[in-house]
């Protein structure tokens, strides 16, 4: 396994590159996972999954959003999206993922997408979900019915999030109980910022597709859908919106839905006080499935 990962750039629409990295396990890798992260951060966030994804013989792709991390023109350019950067967003999920398997064209490929990566991956797998074979979302919704409560004629704020908890530290401690994990994306000068108002709206405009039943109901049934989720997630509702989810994969035909709370766990549940628990047990359902695939 290396340590740093391969930089790549792989191309997008609108003359884009997106940035992106490739994490290598020791040996001939076993499967592939694509990570595809939130808003208002950046794919090496996820190095620490990278490498316990590694050390399990998987070989890891993650890129930099459009508006985020080194994919973005400069810091200037943060969270914008713009009226057609949304569409975009999910397609480049299709062409990082396509990316990764023509680099390995015999292997599985796994889908791990968190917050606004898992939004995005909600609605590219209503049309594509035969280019993937497993799908773990995190710190995810059914997020059409968290439309009602963001202002969308406003940026969107991040920090909004915080309100759910009494006396907090930062602007940032919805994120996580881990208070040395809060203080580094504090400082990370990649991290904290939401999407603008055209970019927002675009999102959730997409997100409409994703609450109809016919269009749920054309992903391929025996798709295997992890989702994993903190109880005290302001994202989630407590919990509202993630069982409503799941209610909606298991009423479209899907047959291997699974959900897994954290009692106490915040918004990124990789980060979490808990994670090696998250990370050993989402590992454990990967070996479980595509043993089964087999």
């Amino acid at each position: 396994m290396i340590e740093e990962p391969v930089r790549l750039d792989v191309a997008s629409t609108e003359g884009v590159a997106l940035a992106s990295y490739r994490w290598e396990p020791a040996g001939h890798p076993r499967g592939i996972v694509q990570i595809a992260h939130g808003v208002g951060e950046h794919a090496r966030r996820y190095a620490p999954l990278a490498r316990a994804l590694t050390e399990q013989g998987f070989v890891v792709y993650s890129h930099d959003h459009r508006g985020h991390g080194a994919t973005a023109a400069s810091p200037s350019d943060f969270g914008k999206l713009g009226v057609s950067g949304w569409g975009a967003l999910v397609d480049d999920l299709g062409r990082v993922g396509a990316f990764a398997r023509h680099e390995h064209p015999t292997l599985p490929l796994v889908l791990i997408a968190h917050s606004l990566g898992s939004f995005a991956a909600q609605q590219y797998l209503l049309d594509h979900s035969v280019e993937v074979d497993v799908v773990v979302l995190s710190g995810t919704a059914a997020i059409d019915l968290l439309e009602p409560a963001m202002n969308l004629d406003e940026p969107m704020d991040l920090s909004t999030f915080n309100a759910a908890f009494q006396s907090p530290r930062t602007d940032f401690d919805w994120l996580t109980r881990d208070e040395d994990q809060v203080d580094q994306y504090i400082a990370d000068p990649l991290c904290g910022f939401g999407l603008d108002i055209d970019g927002a709206k675009s999102m959730f405009q997409g997100a409409r597709q994703i609450a109809d039943p016919q269009r749920v109901a054309s992903m391929r049934s025996e798709l295997p859908v992890y989702i994993v989720v903190g109880e005290m997630d302001p994202v989630n509702g407590q919990l509202a919106l993630v069982h409503a989810l799941v209610e909606r994969y298991r009423q479209a035909g899907l047959t291997d839905v699974t959900l897994r709370t954290y009692s106490g766990a915040r918004h990124e549940v990789f980060t979490e006080t808990n994670r090696e628990e998250v990370v050993s047990e989402m590992i454990a359902w990967l070996n479980k499935v595509l043993h089964t695939a087999e």
